[in-house]
């Protein structure tokens, strides 16, 4: 999320969203949406238990007591997957216990970005959250409306503001507004429109060549980093003269280089190293 974290829980989401990357893996939007619902149903208990924060977070509780704890709570509400994912989170260490929310609050939003993702509709989620923020930020009727406890109101009212967007805007949307957990009403979508942003740089590649691809290339690459991702991934081509042949692809925080200029400078390297 924007929020700061601090620098054990920094390190902690970048490994819960890994966790995140094998749960979504090769499944339908479907499945992708139904462990985003069960997050932000975790993400709901957390935030208003501060005892289960501390219990998931405490480093001087062992796993399997920690598990015992999950299945126990949680087992009838969260699948496997979710399951897993919570597991791995628990045995993580946490600046504060209270990160827990916040983290898991971006996984769950994460996952409904594949779900759309893969069902070819990330960037109309994107273009609606945004489209929605700015309609209800500019109307003091509706901040009044959606801040209230009545939630069922809200269900209607949100269902009204979008009616002909995606059902993954729609699950995204009726959760914030029953989730302000003390937020303005554009920090709230700003960190949403966050973490869907950082969904979207685990399915975009930027590739680098010396000269255009042809389709055919071009499809083979999609191909084989859609396999590696398990879902969808959007590549953009960029020419660049500064490559003197093969290709470079920065993928997420990934970088695989195979470019000529890069083994020359490999070779240079070992060649200096090896005196």
């Amino acid at each position: 999320m924007r929020a700061h974290l601090g620098g054990s829980s920094r390190q902690s989401l970048v490994t819960a969203r890994t966790s995140l990357d094998a749960a979504v893996k090769g499944v339908d939007a479907n499945a992708a949406s139904a462990l985003s619902a069960e997050l932000f149903f975790v993400a709901d208990v957390l935030d208003k238990n501060i005892a289960v924060r501390r219990a998931l977070t405490d480093s001087s509780r062992d796993a399997s007591s920690k598990n015992a704890f999950i299945a126990e709570l949680f087992g009838s509400k969260v699948g496997a997957a979710g399951t897993t994912i919570l597991k791995e989170i628990s045995a993580m260490r946490w600046s504060g216990a209270k990160d827990l929310v916040q983290v898991i609050e971006q996984l769950a939003i994460e996952a409904e970005a594949s779900a759309a993702n893969i069902a070819g509709e990330l960037d109309r989620v994107e273009d609606e959250i945004f489209t929605a923020s700015r309609a209800i930020a500019g109307s003091s009727e509706l901040r009044r409306a959606l801040n209230s406890d009545a939630k069922e109101a809200k269900a209607v009212l949100v269902s009204q503001i979008l009616k002909g967007a995606s059902s993954s805007t729609v699950k995204l949307v009726s959760e914030l507004v029953n989730s302000w957990r003390g937020r303005s009403v554009e920090s709230a979508f700003a960190d949403y429109a966050h973490s869907l942003a950082a969904r979207r740089n685990h399915v975009i590649a930027l590739v680098r060549v010396a000269s255009p691809m042809s389709s055919a290339q071009v499809e083979r690459l999609s191909a084989a980093l859609n396999k590696q991702v398990g879902q969808p991934v959007r590549v953009n081509i960029e020419i660049d003269s500064h490559v003197l042949g093969g290709v470079s692809v920065r993928f997420a925080d990934e970088l695989v280089d195979g470019t000529v200029s890069n083994r020359l400078a490999g070779a240079a390297r070992a060649l200096v190293g090896s005196k």
